[in-house]
């Protein structure tokens, strides 16, 4: 079955290809429109339909729109019932006209589709699936009956769903009924704080490591879990712990104070709601999605202190990851034999010559050095800052050696210089890439493998020093392990730089500049190139130097 799964509901709206239970392609429109989140200065332009996501899809795909089985949308607009859901019944009743019309847009985005069926599928259904039925367990890595929690800001009605998957078929065990929700406390702290609303929640994450979570006995008595597998999120009066901060000011010790007792309240209803879920299912594998599982910290608390022995979170855990998951639900609807997704990198890719292409038409000296990744590697010994630009672009928000900013992490100065680049808080912490087999004796506390950076690991004593760079200030990292048999070219890379330095890590941000999406393709590399003080271009075979 040929499925073409979409999400154009809240934010970050996306495509994916399913076709025979195996994903072909899924990818982000802000990819294409360079618009972060898809968010422009106007109203609902979250809602807008990721045509040109989806056009790609079906190239590569090899599809036209008529050869589609099927298309799932991640939002059923039957499920809204904003009288009782605490929202604003005018504003739903135009995201419910919207999502209800979706069919009709698609005619449009698909030249006039007209074949298959249409499904509207349960936003938190479409989180659920997306982990579940793309999860790879045990040593062979395939799909598996699993426990399966999605939480979030909201979905038509509901904050959260929690479920066990048998034999690929979801049993819906509790829900949470809005107006209660953890991901819009979030979001409100966020606010609160000065950042961007459902965008820029891990800054909130990384502002609570600096903080202690003083006021966490008066948030129990706000934000606690219920027997029945769900939650109350009550009102709160941010004023009475910190002064609101202004976007750009500096942050005091209150507000990192409000900060952790927040995290550490989330992370305390999550452990209740996964207690109340394994006692109910038994299974000792949970699968994570939702904006919510996006929290690093939370998700390592959970795997350490939760009765699940083994934990995974879909690497597009955020609302992109509803367009496969729609598109994976209603596959396993149809009885496809599902494959499980053993990389993020599901995105755009380039040929070498498309690459040379791009760079002889910028006119910009380049070079192709006998091993790149060698030369990658000598460049950041030397301390330089190279942008890596590899293979398929990543689906989801993380790089994850694919779209990076890679760096030396023994030079302390480094994680200030890469935020300069960025144009981002130097609060922020940066991550480092590790080789797999190398992981366990620099990095405890987190599984390994980890290669989506979705769990923190504390780095150890010894090599906190020689990791000064991707050393957050409360001792721990958010790390990326990468294998040879997943991505050689980066490992060959992460290889050559132990060789030279005897550190078998590199610092590995992603390849942006503040409020713009990742870098996508070769046009996008060389404008980031030619505006940041990036010392070398890695782009496909070819190595461009700064002069």
């Amino acid at each position: 079955m040929r499925v073409l799964g979409i999400n154009a509901v809240f934010h970050d709206s996306a495509a994916a290809l399913v076709v025979d239970g195996r994903t072909i392609a899924a990818a982000e429109e802000e990819r294409f429109s360079r618009r972060k989140h898809g968010k422009r200065p106007v109203p609902f332009s979250a809602w807008e339909l990721p045509e040109q996501a989806i056009a790609w899809c079906l190239t590569q795909g090899g599809l036209t729109p008529d050869d589609l089985d099927a298309v799932a949308y991640s939002y059923d607009p039957e499920l809204v019932d904003p009288s009782s859901a605490g929202l604003d019944p005018s504003w739903e009743d135009l995201r419910t006209t919207y999502a209800a019309r979706a069919p009709h847009f698609l005619k449009t985005a698909l030249s006039g589709y007209q074949g298959g069926q249409f499904n509207f599928v349960r936003h938190h259904v479409a989180h659920a699936a997306s982990a579940a039925l793309a999860a790879p367990w045990g040593t062979d890595g395939s799909l598996a009956d699993c426990a399966v929690l999605a939480v979030d800001g909201r979905g038509e009605a509901t904050s959260m769903l929690a479920g066990e998957y048998r034999d690929c078929k979801l049993d819906v065990l509790a829900a949470q009924s809005l107006p209660h929700s953890l991901g819009l406390l979030y979001e409100d702290l966020t606010a609160y704080l000065g950042f961007e609303r459902s965008s820029d929640e891990y800054k909130v994450m990384a502002m609570a490591s600096y903080g202690a979570p003083l006021h966490l006995d008066h948030f129990r008595q706000r934000v606690y879990a219920t027997p029945d597998g769900g939650f109350r999120t009550e009102s709160i009066d941010w004023g009475r712990f910190a002064p609101a901060r202004r976007p750009g000011d500096a942050f005091d010790e209150s507000h990192a104070d409000l900060a952790a007792s927040v995290q550490a309240v989330l992370e305390e209803v999550l452990l209740a709601l996964c207690s109340w879920l394994h006692d109910r299912t038994g299974n000792s594998r949970l699968a994570l999605a939702g904006g919510v599982a996006l929290n690093c910290v939370a998700n390592t608390r959970l795997l350490a202190e939760s009765p699940f022995s083994e934990i995974w979170v879909q690497p597009a855990a955020g609302d992109s990851g509803t367009a496969l998951g729609a598109a994976l639900a209603v596959a396993a609807e149809a009885g496809d034999d599902l494959e499980p997704m053993t990389s993020a990198a599901l995105g755009r890719g380039w040929s070498d010559r498309q690459i040379e292409l791009a760079l002889s038409t910028a006119r910009i000296p380049y070079e192709r050095p006998a091993d790149i990744a060698g030369a990658t590697a000598e460049i950041i010994a030397d301390n330089g800052i190279v942008a890596w630009f590899q293979g398929r672009a990543e689906y989801g928000p993380r790089a994850l050696g694919h779209r990076s900013l890679l760096a030396h992490p023994a030079r302390d100065d480094n994680t200030e210089r890469l935020n300069d680049i960025k144009g981002r808080e130097q609060f922020r912490p940066v991550a480092p890439m590790v080789l797999s087999e190398r992981a366990p004796e620099i990095f405890n506390r987190g599984p390994v493998p980890s290669p989506y950076m979705l769990f923190v690991h504390d780095v150890a004593a010894e090599w906190q020093d020689r990791l000064r760079a991707v050393t957050h200030v409360d001792g721990t990292a958010r790390i990326q392990t990468v294998d040879a048999a997943d991505d050689q070219l980066t490992a060959n890379m992460l290889t050559a730089f132990d060789e030279i330095t005897g550190i078998p890590v590199v610092v590995n941000t992603s390849l942006n500049t503040a409020g713009r999406p990742m870098v996508d393709s070769p046009r996008d590399a060389l404008e980031l190139f030619g505006s940041a003080p990036v010392d070398a271009l890695a782009i496909g075979p070819y190595l461009v130097r700064r002069p």
